[in-house]
């Protein structure tokens, strides 16, 4: 098996599909890169939980397929001088010949019979509009928890009814819950909890790609996209996950409109002395928002902005990254901040029409 490529070709396809390499396998094979020749040359990688693959564009010879060792793969292709590359199966030595200009890399294999099989595509995919779906993942999935101790938190909980898509994520100290209008109406309703870091590499992808839409096939324990020449496979995460719209309070006693821009500045510029799990303050006081942080053996930090606050003093602690997160994650010129005391969770809305919301729970203040 052979492959007349380019160095950039090569290089584009590495840093796709590297993205699925385990970096702690137990297996020799999930640190490898699966090279495939069939009527086309494909790469895959995957770490049991994440699976990519993508097409290489080239000329090819004969058919075949072999596992190279990943990181090291990059390295060489980063490497290498720009123009044609070589490469090219040497049987009897058991390596891979990779060749461009003056350079030659022999690459040993890895045992291909180790390397998992891909899960396979069943039945007509469903189609949904890309662009989309990569800003409901960029706005969504980063509330999504990071702890293995509770894994159905570690997803997104996607569902796409008709023409409406809605994504949820929590980690327990945040929600975030985003319901999407589409173009275009799905035949049937399709719900799955999805890997937050799947979701993230799909946004990848689709903003690579620039495809208008993508296809999605889902099986009982896994989902697998199509993004153009690369196709995305993701296991899916069981276990119930929480109803939102329980946690979403029925009301609250106050809600204050603020300039988005403005009220991200402060915070990023207060937060700076919020470390080592201090909280963000915010004071609401007649017509004024002060938005203060202090870490004792550092110093502290405030700032003050105009509020349509009216009503006795409220003070309420948050987690700065949180508060950061949920205005990053606003489209809107103006955000609604809604509390209702100091030991109830506060809601961030777009003043905006845009059904987003973004849960927050405070932090107990010391007085």
């Amino acid at each position: 098996m052979k492959i007349n490529t380019t160095r950039q070709s090569l290089l584009d396809a590495l840093l796709v599909v590297s993205r699925a390499v385990s970096a702690r396998a137990a297996l020799q094979a999930l640190s490898g890169i699966l090279i495939t020749i069939d009527g086309e040359a494909r790469m895959r990688a995957t770490d049991m939980e994440l699976g990519l693959e993508v097409g290489l564009d080239g000329e090819i010879e004969g058919s075949g397929s072999v596992v190279l060792p990943g990181r090291l793969l990059v390295e060489v292709a980063r490497s290498l001088p720009d123009g044609q590359v070589t490469l090219a199966l040497r049987e009897a030595e058991r390596d891979i010949e990779l060749s461009a200009g003056s350079s030659r890399f022999h690459l040993r294999t890895l045992p291909a019979d180790d390397f998992p099989r891909f899960p396979e595509t069943d039945g007509d995919p469903v189609e949904l509009p890309a662009a989309p779906l990569r800003d409901t993942i960029n706005r969504v999935a980063r509330a999504a928890s990071r702890d293995e101790a509770r894994p159905v938190l570690t997803g997104v909980l996607v569902t796409v009814e008709g023409d409406e898509m809605t994504m949820v994520a929590t980690d327990s100290y945040r929600l975030a819950v985003k319901t999407t209008k589409l173009e275009m109406s799905v035949p049937e309703r399709l719900e799955a909890n999805v890997p937050a870091r799947a979701l993230r590499e799909l946004a990848r992808l689709i903003e690579a790609g620039g495809e208008e839409t993508l296809s999605v096939w889902l099986t009982r324990n896994q989902a697998i996209f199509k993004v153009g020449p690369t196709s995305l496979s993701s296991r899916l995460i069981d276990g119930q996950f929480p109803n939102h719209s329980q946690l979403l309070p029925e009301s609250y006693e106050h809600e204050v409109k603020l300039p988005r821009t403005d009220l991200l500045e402060v915070t990023r510029r207060v937060s700076q002395l919020a470390q080592r799990n201090a909280a963000l303050r915010l004071s609401f006081s007649e017509g004024e928002l002060v938005v203060s942080a202090e870490t004792p053996d550092l110093g502290d930090a405030r700032e003050a902005l105009p509020a349509p606050y009216s009503g006795e003093l409220l003070e309420i602690g948050f987690n700065p990254e949180f508060v950061r997160d949920g205005l990053e994650s606003i489209e809107s010129d103006e955000i609604v901040l809604k509390l209702i005391s100091p030991l109830r969770p506060g809601l961030l809305e777009p003043a905006a029409e845009d059904e987003f919301r973004y849960l927050v729970m405070p932090i107990r203040l010391n007085v």
